[in-house]
C-alpha cells in the first residue's frame, strides 16, 4: 500500500450550490482548499486527485433509476423539479447543472474509496463530500446523491468484505444507514444530536439494524448543548470496541463541522479542537482495525467562515500525517482572500484556544443521572451484546 495520501478536489465542485441564502454555501468548499493550499500541505504531503463524474452505472449502486432520471431532468430544467422526489424543496432546490455537480462530489468520493482499496493511497480525504442525507430514491437535507453511500458500495463491488463507517455530523447520518439498514458487511456508527431536537429525528439508540443485520447500525443520540468532553467522551465509549470486534477493512469517516458552536443550524457545543482531535482519533482507529484504510469525508458545517476551512484542513493534514499545530497562525493571505470573498474577518490561528478532555466511560465508571452518560448506556445496551460486548 502507498502511504501516500489523496486528496480529491476538483474546482468545479463548488458549482453544487443551491443559490444565494442557503446555508449550504459552496465559499465553504473554496476557503478550504485555499487554506490548505496556504498551509502548503498540496505541495508533497497530499497528492491532489480530480476523479471523474460518478457514472449512471456507478450511481445506481445506490439510487434508483427513476430517482437519477428526476435528478437530470431538474438539472436541465429547475422548474421542472418534482417535489416527490425531494427536489425544488427549500431545503433541496432545483438548480441547473444540479446533476453534474452532484455526480462530480460523489465521483470524488467514489474514486477516494478505490485509491484507498487498490492501495494506490493509505488515506484520501474528500471534503466536499459526506452528503450523507440522500436516499437511493430522493433528495433530502442538502443532499442531492449520497457519495458516502456509493463510496461504501463501491468498495463492496470491489470485494471488501467488512466495511464501517462512522459519522460525526451533528446530523444523523440517515442515508447511509438506511442504505445498508439490512446489509451484514457494513457497521454504520452516527453520533448527533437527539432526534427530538434536531433534523431528520431519527437515529434513535434502538435502530440497530435490519433482519439478518442486527447491530450493524449504532446510533449515539446526544443531548443538545453537549460540549468537547461529552462529545469525546460518547465517541471514546463506542467507536473503538465496535470497531475492535467487527474488524474491518476500511473505514470511511464523515466529519461534518456543524457540532461547533458557532453553527447556526443545530445545537451542540463542541470546540475546533475537539473536531480536531476526532479526525487524530479516526485516523489512528483506521490504523489500528483497518491497516490504515481510511476514506474521510465532510459534511454539514454553516458558519462557512469561522469553523468549516480550519476543520476540513485539520483533516486533510492529519491524513497527510503532517498534522497543523491548533497554535499555528493562519496564513494573513488566506485571510485576505476571506475578506475579499465574503467580507468577513477571518479567524487568526488554528484554533479555538481549547484543550479538550473527557474521562473514559468505562475506566472512570459512568453517572446514572447523566443524560450524557444515558445516551452512551442506551447506544451500547442495544448494540453491544451483538458484537459479543458487554454493555
Amino acid at each position: 500500500m502507498s502511504g501516500r495520501a489523496q486528496l480529491m478536489w476538483d474546482e468545479a465542485v463548488t458549482g453544487y450550490d443551491f443559490g444565494p441564502g442557503h446555508p449550504m454555501d459552496p465559499v465553504r468548499l473554496a476557503l478550504t482548499m485555499r487554506l490548505v493550499e496556504a498551509f502548503e500541505l498540496d505541495r508533497g504531503p497530499l497528492e491532489v486527485v480530480a476523479a471523474k463524474p460518478a457514472g449512471d452505472s456507478t450511481l445506481r449502486l445506490v439510487h434508483r433509476e427513476d430517482y437519477i432520471a428526476a435528478v437530470r431532468r431538474a438539472s436541465a430544467d429547475p422548474a421542472a423539479a418534482d417535489l416527490s422526489y425531494g427536489l425544488g424543496t427549500a431545503d433541496d432546490p432545483a438548480f441547473a447543472g444540479m446533476h453534474e455537480a452532484s455526480a462530480l462530489i460523489a465521483g470524488q468520493s467514489v474514486g477516494a474509496a478505490e485509491a484507498v482499496w487498490r492501495g494506490d493511497a493509505a488515506h484520501a480525504v474528500n471534503f466536499a463530500g459526506g452528503l450523507h442525507h440522500g436516499m437511493p430514491g430522493g433528495a433530502s437535507g442538502f443532499c442531492i446523491y449520497n457519495d458516502a453511500s456509493l463510496a461504501i458500495a463501491r468498495l463492496l463491488e470491489l470485494g471488501a468484505e467488512r466495511v464501517a463507517y462512522v459519522d460525526v455530523d451533528v446530523h444523523h447520518g440517515d442515508g447511509v444507514q438506511a442504505t445498508f439498514w439490512e446489509d451484514p458487511r457494513v457497521l454504520t456508527i452516527s453520533l448527533h444530536e437527539h432526534p427530538r431536537t434536531l433534523f431528520p429525528q431519527t437515529g434513535w439508540p434502538e435502530e440497530t439494524g435490519g433482519e439478518g443485520a442486527e447491530g450493524t447500525a449504532a446510533n449515539v443520540a446526544l443531548p443538545a448543548g453537549t460540549g468537547d468532553e461529552g462529545w469525546l467522551r460518547a465517541f471514546h465509549a463506542v467507536v473503538p470496541e465496535l470497531l475492535g470486534a467487527f474488524r474491518p477493512q476500511v473505514i470511511v469517516t464523515q466529519h461534518g463541522a456543524d457540532t461547533h458552536f458557532e453553527d447556526p443550524l443545530a445545537h451542540l457545543a463542541v470546540s475546533l479542537d475537539a473536531q480536531r482531535a476526532v479526525a487524530a482519533a479516526c485516523h489512528d482507529l483506521a490504523h489500528q482495525y483497518a491497516d490504515g484504510r481510511w476514506v474521510a469525508l465532510g459534511g454539514g458545517g454553516y458558519a462557512v467562515v469561522d469553523v468549516v476551512p480550519r476543520s476540513w484542513t485539520h483533516l486533510a493534514a492529519i491524513a497527510a500525517g503532517r498534522p497543523i499545530d491548533p497554535a499555528a497562525m493562519v496564513p494573513e493571505h488566506w485571510r485576505h482572500e476571506v475578506f475579499r470573498r465574503t467580507r468577513q474577518l477571518a479567524p487568526h490561528r488554528m484554533t479555538d484556544g481549547r484543550t479538550p478532555q473527557w474521562r473514559d466511560f468505562v475506566d472512570d465508571g459512568y453517572d446514572p443521572a447523566d443524560r450524557l452518560d444515558q445516551a452512551v448506556l442506551a447506544t451500547r445496551r442495544a448494540v453491544f451484546p451483538s458484537h459479543g460486548l458487554l454493555p
